[in-house]
């Protein structure tokens, strides 16, 4: 007999506020167990010791989630100066230090901060979750391996000092997607000739969403089941960057059945990715295969489910 899958066919995007000292898959599951929900994921890992945005997608909306793995995000981070640790961050052992002036030159910081705007390479740090021939970088770490990594290329689109304190700086950072925070305080540390690592990290937004309205684990367990569900946004609010398909009943029919079907000409070009409707109802991506023509892309699932 087939086994039934757990859970409640809830389906929206929650705005998790996440606390420091909880992985990010620890706090998802946490998440997924206060709604009760069949299916659950999140749109990109932040460390234990990070803090802040993490968006939780429940049920249909995991089908979309990569949507925001490939967006921007601002980060606020605090880089001390003066010691270089073995994971880039506090939580890890201290392996250098080096003496810092009695007074940080200002201008000096500023001046190295402008080299790291814009484009630049980084070379993903051994405790992170990249894998190497099938195994977790942060696994060979903690056994002492050290391997070698390719660097990348990301782009820091805007960074500036929010306070300054004697040993170390807070700053804000736009990046694009696959930006280590870590990494990039240890480079501006090293092209200062301190050395650095951070102390704190918030995520302040990724995407289309910021601060407002994310929620603890605490404010989160103290709702009724009801209040909960009304904190979900729908699932289509993380597409709201791509342009809109209002189709008739027989044309949804034919995508919903995994057809091509014939939509009047729009200003779409051939291969653009669109968000499908019916009624308003959101149905999924289509993709514009030729003039005139849609073929779907990634479809929710209409299907009446009942919960267990």
């Amino acid at each position: 007999m087939a086994r039934r899958r757990k859970g409640l066919p809830i389906n929206g995007v929650l705005l998790l506020d996440k606390p420091k000292g909880l992985s990010s898959n620890h706090a998802l599951q946490r998440t997924r167990r206060l709604f009760q929900a069949r299916k659950a994921g999140h749109t990109g890992t932040l460390d234990p010791m990070a803090t802040g945005l993490l968006p939780v997608c429940l049920g249909e909306a995991t089908k979309f989630s990569a949507h925001l793995l490939e967006a921007d995000k601002v980060y606020r981070t605090r880089i001390q100066f003066g010691a270089v640790t073995d994971t880039g961050d506090a939580e890890g052992e201290v392996v250098e230090r080096r003496a810092l002036p009695e007074t940080l030159d200002r201008d000096a910081i500023e001046a190295v901060l402008e080299r790291f705007r814009g484009e630049i390479e980084q070379i993903p740090p051994m405790y992170s979750a990249l894998k190497h021939q099938g195994r977790k970088l942060y696994e060979l770490a903690r056994q002492g391996e050290t391997v070698e990594r390719a660097p990348r290329r990301v782009t820091i689109y805007d960074m500036r000092p929010l306070d300054w304190e004697s040993d170390g700086v807070w700053l804000q950072v736009r990046c694009s997607k696959g930006t280590y925070i870590r990494t990039l305080a240890e480079d501006i540390g090293a092209a200062l000739g301190y050395g650095a690592h951070i102390t704190a990290l918030e995520r302040l937004e990724t995407g289309p969403f910021n601060s407002e309205g994310r929620l603890s684990l605490e404010a989160l367990e103290a709702m009724s089941d009801e209040e909960r569900l009304a904190q979900l946004l729908p699932v289509d609010v993380m597409l709201a960057h791509l342009p809109t398909l209002e189709v008739a009943e027989s044309v949804a029919h034919s995508l919903l059945l995994g057809q091509r079907a014939a939509v009047p000409e729009s200003q779409l070009a051939p291969g653009a990715t669109a968000r499908l409707y019916r009624d308003e109802s959101f149905l999924g991506l289509v993709e514009m295969t030729a003039p005139g023509e849609v073929s779907p892309r990634r479809l929710v699932d209409t299907t009446r489910v009942e919960p267990d």
